[in-house]
């Protein structure tokens, strides 16, 4: 059974950084696609970034230049470096996987609450 957890989030002031961590196991990691998503009260969820098994990378255009995702799968590990946090960026944070690309993602976490003061 594939089991992802997510930590890292917390309270920042706007300007700020925080560095998510996505733990997974169950899972052949470094064969997956690895993704984070956000959900903000009120909206939909959203994909912030994608990291695929060979480690491209893609951005939501609201996170570009502030955001990295990478993985590490010694680990079973992924995460998200978020700078320049803005109030805006504040939401419920899930990791998610897939095993390719025509398919879509696995969301196994509780997710992480990232909140940002202005």
């Amino acid at each position: 059974q594939v089991q992802l957890m997510e930590s890292g989030g917390g309270l920042v002031q706007a300007g700020g950084s925080l560095r998510l961590s996505c733990a997974a196991s169950g899972l052949t990691f470094r064969t997956y696609d690895m993704g984070w998503f956000r959900q903000a009260p009120g909206k939909q969820r959203e994909e912030v970034a994608v990291i695929n098994s060979g480690g491209s990378t893609n951005y939501a255009d609201t996170v570009k230049g502030r955001f990295t995702i990478t993985r590490d799968n010694a680990k079973n590990t992924m995460y998200l470096q978020m700078n320049s946090l803005q109030p805006e960026d504040t939401a419920v944070y899930y990791c998610a996987n897939r095993r390719t690309g025509w398919e879509p993602f696995y969301f196994g976490g509780q997710g992480t609450q990232v909140t940002v003061s202005s």
